[in-house]
């Protein structure tokens, strides 16, 4: 359990460097613009960072759920092995996820500046703001959150 929660808090770091500086910079200079090579950098960032914490959340779980139905076999089946297992299962997972996003995002078209009114990227406010095509964009969106 102490390897997930460090991992769970190494993981939460992260997530809140992806962000907070940058809200820190539109704080001080009274902007919420945001680049989009900066958008794209931190949304990646962010849907790494924040798919690990729901695996490692669901890892996490699974280690209580183990220690009461499967007592007399706990240190058997959750033996070190299996959690480095689980954490590189998850990031490899979740690197994936982030990269197919954010090059998906990255071959839509935009008729405006790339300036986007917020310090927090979400996905679903870029693609409203595509000039292209971008049902590939939402049936894929859809369907990986479905998942």
């Amino acid at each position: 359990m102490y390897f997930f929660l460090y991992n769970l808090s190494f993981s939460d770091i992260c997530f809140s460097t992806g962000t907070v500086p940058r809200m820190l910079m539109n704080i001080q200079r009274h902007s919420k613009a945001i680049s989009y090579t900066d958008y794209l950098t931190q949304v990646c960032f962010v849907l790494v960072f924040a798919g690990v914490e729901n695996f490692l959340l669901a890892a996490m779980a699974y280690d209580p759920y183990v220690a009461i139905c499967h007592l007399l076999r706990y240190s058997v089946i959750m033996n070190p092995r299996l959690c480095v297992l689980l954490i590189v299962l998850s990031l490899t997972i979740i690197i994936i996820y982030g990269l197919l996003h954010s090059l998906m995002v990255l071959r839509l078209s935009f008729c405006t500046n790339l300036e986007i009114p917020h310090f927090f990227c979400e996905l679903d406010q870029v693609i409203k703001l595509a000039c292209s095509d971008t049902l590939i964009n939402n049936i894929l969106f859809y369907l990986v959150s479905g998942i």
